[in-house]
């Protein structure tokens, strides 16, 4: 159960980050409504597959698709 939640919260992360140049971690979880546990479960899975990159911009995580 908690893999498909963890592909299906990929994937919403993913649609958000999609048409960007990247986001804050603020930013992706104001746009998919995401908690936080459920938002680093899913970078998780993303970062995993490599599907992300991720750095540290003035403070805040910054994403990006790869």
């Amino acid at each position: 159960m908690l893999k498909e939640k963890a592909g299906e919260t990929a994937g919403k992360i993913w649609n958000a980050l999609n048409e960007t140049e990247g986001l804050t971690a603020k930013q992706i979880k104001k746009a998919t409504k995401l908690v936080d546990k459920d938002l680093f479960l899913g970078l998780g899975w993303l970062l995993r597959e490599e599907k992300i990159s991720t750095q540290e911009v003035e403070g805040e995580l910054f994403v990006k698709l790869v």
